[in-house]
């Protein structure tokens, strides 16, 4: 049987166009995400000489996740069970996730010490009156499990008890059973009831020494106590696969960067008088990134809640930078970023800077700290402290967070 020479130029022509057409698709199916966003003029960087290694070969700078770590915390034992009273603590959570982690750690430590019952908080925002249900953010029936056999947990405080005879007192973060002992203990007996308020003298999350019931009560409040409710652990679960879609030239990964223009010109920001330098803006930032080996292609998430000029130094080296109104569902854009309520940008934040494959806080403080312990318990150990590089390039590992490197993090303490 004869072949016709036709038919054969034709069926090859015809594959041959199929297998173009493959590869346009996957090159430019997402391209139309990364237009540039408001303010994003150019900014020159001409003069600036990097020695850089493409990402998707130098393997060190994502440093895949580490082993993922495994809770080596003790829930207390029976034995170890305080004389149960009958008084209450109550307390609110304030000011974004990084302080929840830390106020509930000290809550269920003082409720524990005392031999009291916990009244699940409220959340209050920085605005007055800027107040919501605990079962909003966060999943309430993980929480009363997690205390089973740590202290009792009720919703509401009972009728019977006035809120106006309950005693405030202020305890410092990281609490100590001694300090409870010697400062809340005789309120409590006093007064009957007490309200809590952490403050923070400094940002304490060093590695504990020896451990003690109280650090793994500790453990358990920070660190399984607080899940996300349905609805925002989905939302960031979105956000973030969006992310991971965009960055499909390095195979998926991410950088978050803590990164709020509001927070760098307030005081003890910037480095002086020979302190540290503890802030760096979008243009430091970006330099940064450049020079331990990013390379133009890299996905960027930054924590400022709207696009601001500042940074467009950032986007202009790194084309794919993103505020959180540019990848949020549409649908989602309303409740979560048009009802001028912080507190749920800041929940955002928090949980993407906890999955993001590389962490870098251009901010210290809390929201650093809070987030490091995070990612430690879930092998996320790539966490990238900024600094002023005199030469064109250096090795990312030289920038590796002390909690990381010195392993001095409180986390160490309930992960093995």
């Amino acid at each position: 049987m004869g072949v016709d020479l036709r038919q054969v130029v034709a069926g090859v022509l015809t594959l041959t166009m199929f297998v173009m057409l493959i590869h346009m698709i996957k090159r430019d199916h997402f391209d139309a995400v990364d237009d540039k966003q408001p303010g994003t003029e150019d900014f020159s960087f001409d003069n600036t000489n990097f020695e850089t290694t493409h990402v998707r070969k130098n393997i060190g700078i994502w440093k895949g996740d580490a082993d993922e770590l495994k809770p080596c915390w003790v829930k207390p034992s029976e034995d170890s069970k305080v004389e149960q009273t009958e008084g209450f603590v109550t307390f609110s959570l304030t000011n974004g996730p990084e302080y929840h982690i830390s106020q509930i750690a000290d809550a269920v430590l003082v409720a524990r010490s005392l031999g009291a019952t916990l009244v699940i908080p409220d959340i209050r925002g920085s605005q007055p009156g800027d107040k919501r249900n605990f079962e909003d953010i966060y999943d309430v029936d993980v929480f009363m499990k997690s205390m089973e056999g740590v202290v009792r947990v009720v919703k509401d405080l009972p009728s019977h008890v006035s809120k106006h005879k309950i005693a405030a007192v202020k305890v410092p973060n990281r609490v100590t059973e001694d300090y409870i002992a010697k400062h809340v203990e005789p309120i409590y007996r006093s007064k009957g009831s007490v309200r809590l308020a952490t403050y923070f003298p400094s940002i304490n999350m060093k590695k504990a020494g020896e451990k003690s019931d109280a650090d793994s009560v500790a453990c358990l409040a920070m660190y399984e106590s607080l899940e996300l409710q349905q609805e925002i652990h989905d939302l960031v679960d979105s956000m973030v696969e969006r992310l991971r879609t965009l960055s499909r030239k390095s195979d998926g990964q991410f950088i978050a960067v803590d990164l709020r223009v509001e927070m760098l010109d307030k005081k003890g920001c910037q480095g002086s008088d020979g302190k540290e330098k503890s802030c760096f803006n979008a243009q430091e930032v970006a330099m940064f990134l450049r020079k331990i080996g990013f390379e133009k292609d890299t996905t960027i998430y930054v924590t400022q809640s709207r696009w601001d000029e500042s940074l467009d130094s950032l986007k202009d080296l790194f084309p794919k930078t993103y505020t959180k109104e540019s990848i949020i569902p549409a649908d989602k854009k309303k409740k979560f970023l048009e009802s001028e309520d912080s507190e749920l940008e800041k929940v955002i934040d928090f949980y993407i800077s906890a999955e993001s494959n590389v962490f870098v806080p251009a901010i210290s403080g809390l929201f650093y700290a809070n987030v490091a312990g995070k990612r430690i318990g879930s092998g996320k150990s790539q966490i990238l402290v900024p600094a002023n590089i005199p030469d064109s390039s250096a090795s990312a590992s030289s920038f590796l967070s002390h909690y990381v490197s010195k392993k001095n993090h409180f986390a160490y303490s309930c992960y093995c």
